[in-house]
C-alpha cells in the first residue's frame, strides 16, 4: 500500500522521532511511504541515510498537489492540508489519527473508534498502548534479537566511552528540569559515568561541573547527536537511562534496563495522571515511584536511587510482557487492510 504520513514538528524531537520510526518500519516491510513534515532538519542527524521506501515531502504553505495514497495517517491530530483532504474525497483512503501514547484507561475505550467528518469521510482513532486492547508499541522486526546480541563493552570502547572499573553507566536525555542538580548530587555519591545527550541535558549539567566535567565521584561525557539506531545502542549500553517524551520512553522499555521518564509537562497537570497511570500499569515499587515523581516535580527528591538489580529484573519482566503483544506497525497494517476491504 501507499501511505501518506503527516507530521508537524511542534517542539523537541518526539513527533518526528515517532513518525520516522513508523515510516522506516513501513518501508522495511515493503510499503511506499510519503512522510509529509514541516521541519525535516532533525532527520539530518536522526536518519542521515534515509530509509528504503520512504520519501520525505516538504509540508509548506503550498504543499505539492499529490494524489492521496491508500492510507493517510495524521500523527497526533495534526490535520492534513485542506486541499489534500479535498482530494481524499475523490478516492477515499483509510484515514487514521495516530494518537499520543498513554497508559490511561480511556485509551482502551477509544482505540479503533470512528470519527465521521462533515465532508463524508471517516477518520479512525488509533491509540498506541501497553495492553492487547490498544495499538501496541513501535517495534521493528529483529529489534529484540539485535538487543540480545549487542556487545555493550565493544560499542562503548569504540566511541571512547568505556567506563572505569566500578563505574555505573547512566544516560541523560531530558527537558529543562529543576531536579537536575539533585540528580547530579545523587549520582556523585558513587562512581558514575554520565553520558549527556545534546540539548537540555548538556546545557543544564555542564555549568554545575568542574573544568574536567566532574562532580564528586561523577564523571560526565557530552555526546554528539546520535542516529536513531545509535541512540538505541546507547540505551542498551547503560545501567540506568533517563529519557523524555514518547520515542525515547518506548525505546528505553525495549532496552530492558532501569529507566526514569521525564514526561512532557502540561499546564493543567494532565501529565501527572498520565505518569501515575503508567507506574500503576508497570507495577512500580515505591522507590521507583518516588524517583519518577521527584524527577518530574511531583514529589520530593528521594534520598537515594532504587536498587538497580531489583529494578532491572522488573524492567525485563515488563519487556517480556510487552513482547506478547503485536507491534504497532503490524497492527496498523492489519487495521488499514480491514478498513479497505469493507
Amino acid at each position: 500500500m501507499r501511505w501518506d504520513l503527516f507530521c508537524r514538528v511542534i517542539d523537541n524531537y518526539g513527533d518526528i522521532g515517532v513518525c520516522w520510526r513508523l515510516a522506516a518500519d513501513l518501508g522495511r516491510r515493503g510499503h511506499a511511504v510519503r512522510l509529509w513534515v514541516d521541519d525535516a532538519s532533525a532527520l539530518a542527524w536522526m536518519a542521515p541515510e534515509g530509509a528504503a521506501g520512504v520519501e520525505v515531502v516538504p509540508w509548506s504553505s503550498e504543499p505539492p498537489p499529490l494524489v492521496p495514497g491508500d492510507v493517510v495517517v495524521e500523527a497526533f491530530g495534526c490535520d492534513p492540508p485542506p486541499a489534500f483532504v479535498q482530494r481524499m474525497q475523490q478516492r477515499p483512503p483509510v484515514w487514521i489519527n495516530l494518537e499520543y501514547l498513554s497508559a490511561e484507561d480511556y485509551v482502551e475505550r477509544s482505540h479503533g473508534l470512528p470519527s465521521p467528518q462533515r465532508n463524508g469521510l471517516t477518520k479512525w482513532f488509533f491509540y498506541p498502548g501497553f495492553s492487547p486492547r490498544t495499538g501496541g508499541l513501535l517495534r521493528e522486526p529483529g529489534l529484540i534479537e539485535a538487543r540480545a546480541a549487542f556487545d555493550r563493552s565493544a560499542w562503548l570502547q569504540v566511541r571512547g566511552l568505556a567506563p572505569q572499573p566500578g563505574e555505573q553507566v547512566v544516560s541523560l536525555f531530558c527537558y529543562d528540569n529543576p531536579a537536575l542538580p539533585a540528580l547530579l548530587q545523587t549520582l556523585a555519591a558513587r562512581p558514575t559515568l554520565l553520558l549527556l545527550t545534546p540539548g537540555a541535558a548538556q546545557h543544564q549539567a555542564l555549568p554545575l561541573l568542574d573544568a574536567q566535567g566532574r562532580l564528586g565521584a561523577l564523571r560526565t561525557v557530552p555526546l554528539p547527536w546520535l542516529t536513531q539506531p545509535d541512540y538505541d545502542r546507547l540505551l542498551w549500553s547503560c545501567d540506568l537511562n533517563f529519557v523524555r517524551g514518547e520515542d525515547s520512553f518506548v525505546r528505553a522499555q525495549w532496552a530492558g534496563a532501569p529507566f526514569a521518564w521525564h514526561i512532557y509537562p502540561q499546564r493543567d497537570q494532565a501529565h501527572a495522571a498520565k505518569l501515575e497511570a503508567f507506574l500503576d500499569r508497570f507495577g512500580a515499587e515505591e522507590p521507583v515511584r518516588a524517583l519518577w515523581r521527584g524527577w518530574n516535580g511531583l514529589g520530593l527528591w528521594p534520598d537515594a536511587l532504587p536498587s538497580l538489580g531489583t529494578w532491572a529484573a522488573a524492567c525485563q519482566a515488563w519487556r517480556q510482557n510487552l513482547l506478547t503483544q503485536q507491534d504497532l506497525t503490524a497492527q496498523l497494517l492489519g487495521f488499514a487492510m480491514a478498513k479497505r476491504l469493507k
